[in-house]
């Protein structure tokens, strides 16, 4: 074999050394981060939205978190989570209903399950005496409701879950607010999502024909570092550089005469330039940087009057829910004005044809293996986070 077909030398058998300085281009695989790369379906110990609180009724819904099946219902009022399969001959729960107050029935032979401990109070088919009673219980699931979202938590071990508020960003807990938001099944592992919305190369090139940005100017480039604060990580700009010429190719810009002019300045609230003012409370949190990332797979981007988050909810290995809203720090008769601005435009540009660039590229991503560049600085990170937080967790939880 020769020219082309040769196959690559190795370091150590023999084979001419590499030049001094000259480095392996990006990481091969996720082995250093074995608790992210064993992360398939998701990282258990959390809350995770599934579903808006107006969809889950008397009526049960199926729903898939982390791999676990689970059925919903409400009863009373309040939301129930239940594991979506009757232990007697496999069928969802989901198809059931329900025939007596706080239960849930199999739809098969009438197993009937309390809904607030899961266990078997009721054989319709077997009559009021049936021995089986008491001795077959399903897996129940702690569940809250907040920004008009069931939450889901998913244990680790047996553990008790935490408060849902303290997973929570710090500054929904603490402010009124009005919110918009959609939520949408995706394909793609949810990691790739995570890793999408914090990364910092691909708003530049990829979001470039989103109509969201149609008169906002990007940069082209940027030197970004990462910042820890709390447990979140932040990506904080340290140059930001408007067009570039590259040598041998030419000059590439992502400014055009119908754009607004790029500011001068570097900044850090808002991903297009330096904002004339802050919301006071977006103002007050003196957040580092614009883009911020916490577990399980919570992205946070500051605007200069609005925050988007979005909440990545894994399903299994090949999907995953997506979770976006939209907050403004405001009460009173501006609430109308904001509704009337997201439900008339920012919905469809930006929770739509936006994210939906972001969806199709994390449909696609097909890695490890891969081979990583310096802006990719802001996925070790996040990997980084994502291994040390969970080690922390199982460790806490006695969980192998």
């Amino acid at each position: 074999m020769t020219g082309s077909d040769s196959p690559a030398p190795k370091d150590g058998d023999g084979a001419r050394p590499r030049a001094r300085g000259v480095a392996r281009p990006g990481r091969q695989d996720w082995s250093a981060w074995p608790e992210y790369d064993a992360a398939t379906a998701g990282f258990r110990g959390y809350w995770y939205p599934v579903t808006w609180s107006s969809h889950v009724t008397g009526t049960p819904l199926a729903v898939t978190v982390c791999g676990e099946k689970i059925a919903l219902i409400r009863d009373g009022g309040r939301a129930y989570a239940l594991h979506d399969r009757c232990p007697h001959r496999g069928v969802p729960l989901s198809l059931g209903d329900q025939q007596f107050p706080g239960t849930l029935s199999c739809p098969y032979h009438g197993w009937t399950y309390r809904l607030g401990d899961g266990q078997l109070c009721a054989v319709i088919t077997d009559g009021p005496e049936s021995r089986i009673c008491g001795k077959v219980t399903v897996r129940t699931y702690p569940v809250e409701e907040r920004l008009g979202m069931v939450w889901v938590y998913v244990p680790l071990a047996n553990e008790e879950p935490h408060p849902i508020d303290s997973q929570l960003p710090e500054e929904m807990v603490e402010n009124p607010f009005v919110m918009g938001g959609r939520i949408q099944p995706r394909t793609g592992n949810w990691r790739f999502a995570a890793e999408n919305g914090f990364d910092e190369g691909h708003a530049k090139y990829l979001h470039r024909t989103s109509l969201w940005r149609l008169f906002k100017p990007m940069p082209t480039w940027n030197i970004t570092k990462i910042v820890p604060g709390g447990r979140w990580i932040y990506r904080v700009q340290q140059e930001v550089h408007w067009d570039a010429i590259f040598p041998g190719v030419g000059r590439w810009s992502n400014t055009r005469w119908w754009k607004f002019q790029p500011p001068k300045e570097t900044f850090n609230i808002g991903n297009t330039g330096k904002p004339k003012k802050l919301d006071p409370v977006i103002e007050k949190c003196d957040f580092p940087g614009f883009a911020s990332l916490s577990m399980p797979g919570v992205l946070r981007i500051v605007y200069p009057n609005f925050i988007h988050y979005e909440f990545y909810v894994p399903v299994d290995a090949d999907n995953h829910r997506y979770v976006g809203v939209m907050i403004n720090f405001t009460e009173g008769w501006k609430v109308a004005g904001f509704y009337l601005k997201y439900l008339g435009a920012i919905r469809w540009l930006f929770h739509g044809q936006f994210t939906g660039q972001d969806a199709w590229m994390v449909d696609v991503t097909d890695a490890p293996p891969e081979k990583l560049y310096r802006p990719d600085v802001s996925l070790t990170a996040w990997r980084g986070l994502a291994q040390e937080e969970f080690a922390k967790k199982k460790a806490a939880a006695g969980a192998q």
